[in-house]
């Protein structure tokens, strides 16, 4: 077996880490990488950029790496990852910005598959139904929209900055579009992509709505949902097709997710797994928290896969667990929380003791593979610096994974 090159740097970082978080974690007997630890719980896997995906420096993500950067960010990857899930690559914004059979750019989303089958990864497709980041021509049509108690139109915002206000298309055009495109997104990389983030974020993060008030809801329907996972399971029939949403940490939201799925099973909707995003802050949820929220979900009976995971330690997101996007520069305002590293690994270590109790939880994914990277840099959540360098958290992720391991010998 081919061991990791170290640097004398790693090897003080690993002891001074072992120190901060009461961990041995430097017997050579076990475990040293995020994979290998947990091979017999989940996998373990990543969010990647184009960067990586291409091991070019294009800069798609709004990611500023060097080539040199890039390559030990990939390294990175390589070492300590089993899993990888697509940052941007195959949001409909990006794989169909343009309408019609020409309307498609799979140069992206062919590099980033092609890296996962290449490193004998296990690939997943995210996301096929959202609403955000999805082109206006989707919802565009020849209906009027519908106007407000006011008079005015309403309208409805997406990724990027833009909305949407104009004429509509209708529930059958619109539910076309869907079709076609989940056709022939998830049949391009058939057998492929193994697990597909069908719907994503359709709850409703307020009020009594179950619903998020989407144009996906407006123009089809509560049923789009369905729609959307008849669609992708016809597409592929082997593909775990999965359910996505954040902020699963508040039982309100978590109640609506749970009603919403057995409402799903009920009609005999293919959902096939949960992913809970966790984003999350140093502050919250306690170890307790997040076992009772796998408790609850494992109510539903299906696969708990983590999708999105970041640990927050800017002072601006510590009262939030919002994965929202639009929330995002607020919840990195302001500077580090004190013993930032401390409470970062303490707080990784609580989630993966609560990880590794329930068995229901089959992937853990995290949100970018270092700080610099990170959707949320300035909360520095990850395990990894902007440098690639391991972080006391790093250690007490393996330290939860390695004391559960017998001692060599036995």
């Amino acid at each position: 077996m081919k061991l990791p090159v170290r640097t004398a740097g790693f090897y003080v970082s690993l002891v001074a880490a072992a120190m901060l978080t009461g961990c041995a974690t430097t017997n050579p007997n076990q475990p040293t990488t995020l994979k290998a630890a947990y091979k017999r719980h989940f996998h373990v896997g990543v969010a990647i950029n184009r960067d990586i995906a291409t091991g070019d420096a294009v800069h798609a993500d709004n990611v500023n790496r060097t080539r040199q950067q890039i390559n030990k960010d990939i390294a990175l990857v390589e070492e300590q990852f089993d899993q990888i899930s697509p940052e941007n690559d195959l949001k409909w914004q990006i794989i169909q910005p343009r309408p019609g059979p020409d309307g498609y750019n799979f140069g992206p989303a062919d590099a980033y598959v092609n890296f996962g089958l290449r490193h004998h990864m296990y690939v997943v497709g995210h996301t096929l139904v959202w609403h955000n980041q999805t082109p206006n021509w989707v919802f565009r049509g020849t209906n009027p929209p519908p106007e407000s108690p006011g008079g005015d139109s309403v309208g409805f915002g997406f990724g990027g900055g833009f909305g949407f206000s104009g004429p509509r298309a209708s529930r059958d055009q619109l539910l076309e579009r869907m079709r076609e495109h989940i056709f022939t997104v998830v049949g391009r990389y058939k057998r492929k992509v193994k697990v597909w983030d069908v719907v994503n974020e359709a709850v409703a993060d307020n009020g009594t709505n179950l619903l998020r008030k989407s144009l996906w809801l407006q123009i089809i329907g509560p049923d789009f949902i369905a729609k959307a996972f008849e669609y992708a399971h016809e597409a592929d029939p082997h593909a775990i097709l999965r359910y996505n949403d954040y902020g699963l940490e508040d039982p309100v939201k978590r109640h609506k997710l749970i009603t919403l799925i057995k409402s799903l099973q009920a009609q005999h909707v293919p959902v096939m797994a949960i992913g809970s995003q966790t984003h999350v802050s140093v502050s919250s949820p306690s170890f307790a928290q997040e076992d009772q929220e796998l408790t609850d979900l494992e109510t539903l009976r299906l696969p708990i896969h983590i999708t999105e995971l970041d640990v927050n330690g800017a002072r601006g997101g510590q009262r939030s667990n919002s994965g929202d996007v639009s929330a995002n520069a607020s919840a990195t305002q302001g500077e580090m929380v004190s013993n930032a590293d401390q409470k970062l690994a303490d707080a990784y270590s609580n989630l993966f003791r609560a990880f590794i109790k329930h068995k229901s939880v089959k992937l853990v994914t995290f949100w970018g593979v270092n700080d610099a990277v990170s959707w949320r840099a300035r909360g520095r959540p990850l395990l990894f610096d902007g440098n690639d360098q391991p972080k006391p958290a790093f250690y007490a992720v393996l330290h939860v994974a390695n004391r559960r391991l017998p001692k060599a010998g036995n």
